[in-house]
């Protein structure tokens, strides 16, 4: 989990550091240990009201895959950039309407030991085609507690934050 001073730190880096005409606002910004995420909203075709949602899909999708080809480069230089300063490897994605792509995104292992009741649910999910693999098995039930937890997650996360602020202004800091 990042701290908000790390979150700060990064927002400002990248404030400096990313050329203006990139995204409309400030890009969304997703850190924890290994990994910082920059989502960035460009915008979306322009097209007639009466479109499909098929086609306007399509257009965005083509926009997206224009503006990956268009900033690689830059992109990557400065991702190198952050990623030395910060240790920690450095994604990419864009919101063009509703369509939201991440280009590249770590996928870090994760040990865990888990007794038979837990690797019979994951074994479960892979016999029924659910999962390839009891790896895969385990993503997808992170991602289903997510979905269904997304509000205790998110007052667990806003506690965090307040344990780190008291910290931060304990006796025994630096100013």
């Amino acid at each position: 989990m990042s701290t908000q001073t790390e979150q700060e730190k990064v927002r400002g880096w990248l404030t400096g550091r990313l050329p203006g005409d990139w995204f409309e606002g400030e890009p969304e910004l997703t850190i924890d240990r290994d990994e910082i995420l920059i989502v960035g909203r460009i915008g979306a075709p322009e097209q007639a009201d009466d479109v499909s949602a098929a086609e306007r899909s399509a257009a965005e999708e083509g926009r997206v895959k224009q503006y990956r080809e268009d900033t690689r480069e830059r992109r990557i230089e400065i991702a190198r950039e952050l990623e030395h300063a910060t240790r920690r490897k450095v994604a990419w994605g864009v919101r063009c309407g509703e369509t939201t792509t991440i280009f590249t995104s770590l996928s870090a292992p994760v040990m865990t030991r888990l007794r038979q009741p837990e690797r019979k649910v994951l074994d479960t999910l892979v016999d029924a085609g659910v999962a390839r693999s009891r790896s895969d098995a385990l993503g997808w039930c992170v991602k289903l507690v997510a979905q269904h937890s997304e509000s205790w997650l998110s007052d667990l996360r806003e506690a965090m934050t307040k344990v780190e602020d008291v910290r931060r202004a304990g006796p025994d800091t630096q100013q």
